[in-house]
C-alpha cells in the first residue's frame, strides 16, 4: 500500500504533513519504514515530554488495559480519582475535570467561567493577541489569531483582546461586564513568548480587584517542559483554572481543568460531561507522568539543559544573520528567522532532526525533558549545517 496516496484518499486533509511515516519510538528517538532513525526535538507538539514508548508508561497502559479500558463517568474507577487527587495536591488544591484535548480543556474552562460570572451577569473573557487556545467554536473565539478565525465566522461573541505582556491594554478592556481573563504563561503557537513575570503578577492583581477569574492555559508550557511541575510556579502567581492536556498522558489522549474549590463548586449535575474524558487507561497513564516529571532531579535538568540549549542558540544567532531572535524558558524554545521556516524544518528532517515552525517564522523546539547537553549539541550542529545557507 502507497499509505501517502491513502492518507489523501481517506483522510481529511487538514494537516500538512511533513514527508515521513514514523512506524515505532524509544526515547527521544523515532524511527520511519525505512528504519531510519531521527532525534526527536518536537515531542509531538510537547505531548511525548518523556519520551517514546517510556517503559513504566507502557507497563501503567498495559496493565490497566487488562483490568478495565471503559466505563461511563456514570460510575466510579480508582485510577481516575488516584489522577484527580495527585492534580489537586500538585496545583490549586481544589477539583478536577477530565477530558481528552487542549481544546476541550479550555472549552470546560470558558463554561465554568460564565457560569460563575453569571451569578452576577458577567460573560465576557478578556484573551490575547497571537493566543492560541483550541480549535473548537468556543476556544477559536478566545484565540487571538485572525488567520485561524477564518471560514468559521461568525464565532462565538463575548470575547476582547489585549495586547500580551500589556496590563494597561488588559485594564482598558475590564467592564462590568467582564467575567475572566484567559492567558497562556508562554505563547507557543503564537510563537514561544514567554510572559514578563511582572505582566502576571500585575494580571492577578487586576483580577483580583475587579473580581475576575484568572485562568491560565499550560496545555503546552505545564508538566515540566520549564523547569517546574507548572508555568506559574515561575512567576509566584497562582490562577483559579488550570488548564492541562498533551504531555499529561504521556501520548495517550488526557485533558485536565483545575479549578479552585469555589470556582469548581459552580458546577452542578448535568453541566459539563465527556464521554471518554478520565477514561480509566488514559489516567493510569497519566499517573506515572506526574510521578516521572515531579521529580527535582529532572526538573532540574530541564533547567540546565533548557539555559545550555538556549546559548548554544544564540551562538548560531551571532554566527547566522538570518536568526533575528532567540526566545523560551526550560525546553520551550524559539528561534525567530528573518525569512521562512518551512524549508529549514524540512532540511533539518533530511538529517534526522525533528523539529517545528510556528508563525511562518519561528522555529519551535520541544524536546523530551529527560535529553543532555550532548543531544542538544547534536541538534545544534544539525540546525548549523542547515543555516549556514541562509546567510
Amino acid at each position: 500500500m502507497n499509505y501517502f496516496e491513502a492518507d489523501k484518499r481517506y483522510i481529511f486533509q487538514t494537516y500538512k504533513r511533513n514527508p515521513v511515516l514514523f512506524v515505532r519510538g524509544s526515547g527521544k528517538y523515532l524511527w520511519d519504514g525505512k528504519d531510519k532513525k531521527y532525534l526527536d526535538f518536537f515531542s509531538g507538539i510537547s505531548v511525548s515530554s518523556v519520551g517514546h514508548c517510556h517503559l513504566k508508561i507502557v507497563k501503567a497502559i498495559k496493565t490497566q488495559s487488562e483490568k478495565l479500558i471503559h466505563v461511563s463517568n456514570l460510575y466510579y474507577t480508582i485510577p481516575q480519582i488516584e489522577l484527580a487527587q495527585t492534580l489537586s495536591d500538585l496545583s490549586l488544591g481544589g477539583k478536577v475535570f477530565f477530558s481528552n484535548s487542549g481544546a476541550e480543556a479550555n472549552e470546560c474552562a470558558i463554561k465554568l467561567a460564565r457560569k460563575f460570572g453569571n451569578k452576577t451577569g458577567k460573560y465576557e473573557m478578556i484573551a490575547f493577541n497571537n493566543s492560541f487556545h483550541g480549535r473548537t467554536i468556543a476556544t477559536l473565539s478566545a484565540t487571538g489569531q485572525k488567520k485561524f478565525h477564518k471560514g468559521f465566522e461568525p464565532l462565538l461573541s463575548g470575547f476582547k483582546f489585549a495586547e500580551f505582556d500589556n496590563l494597561s491594554s488588559v485594564d482598558k478592556l475590564i467592564s462590568p461586564k467582564t467575567c475572566a481573563v484567559i492567558v497562556e504563561p508562554i505563547q507557543g503557537e503564537g510563537g514561544v513568548y514567554p510572559a514578563k513575570k511582572e505582566f502576571l503578577i500585575g494580571l492577578r492583581k487586576l483580577c483580583n480587584e475587579n473580581k475576575l477569574l484568572l485562568i491560565f492555559d499550560e496545555i503546552q508550557c505545564g508538566l515540566g517542559r520549564t523547569g517546574k511541575i507548572f508555568a506559574y510556579k515561575n512567576y509566584g502567581v497562582i490562577p483559579d483554572i488550570l488548564t492541562l492536556a498533551k504531555s499529561l498522558g504521556g501520548g495517550m489522549p488526557v485533558a485536565a481543568t483545575i479549578a479552585k474549590k469555589k470556582v469548581a463548586g459552580t458546577f452542578g449535575f448535568g453541566d459539563h460531561g465527556s464521554t471518554f474524558g478520565g477514561n480509566p487507561v488514559c489516567c493510569a497513564a497519566g499517573i506515572e507522568v506526574l510521578k516521572i516529571v515531579n521529580d527535582k532531579k529532572l526538573l532540574k535538568n530541564v533547567e540546565e539543559v533548557g539555559n545550555y540549549f538556549l546559548s548554544e542558540l544564540r551562538k548560531l544567532q551571532k554566527k547566522y544573520d538570518v536568526i533575528k531572535n532567540v526566545r523560551g524558558l526550560g525546553l520551550m524554545l524559539g528561534a525567530e528567522l528573518k525569512i521562512n521556516g518551512k524549508e529549514i524544518v524540512g532540511k533539518c528532517l533530511q538529517k534526522g532532526l525533528l523539529i517545528n515552525c510556528t508563525q511562518d517564522n519561528v522555529l519551535r523546539f520541544l524536546p523530551p525533558l529527560n535529553i543532555n547537553k550532548k543531544d542538544v549539541d547534536t541538534a545544534v550542529s544539525v540546525l548549523s549545517d542547515v543555516l549556514k545557507n541562509y546567510r
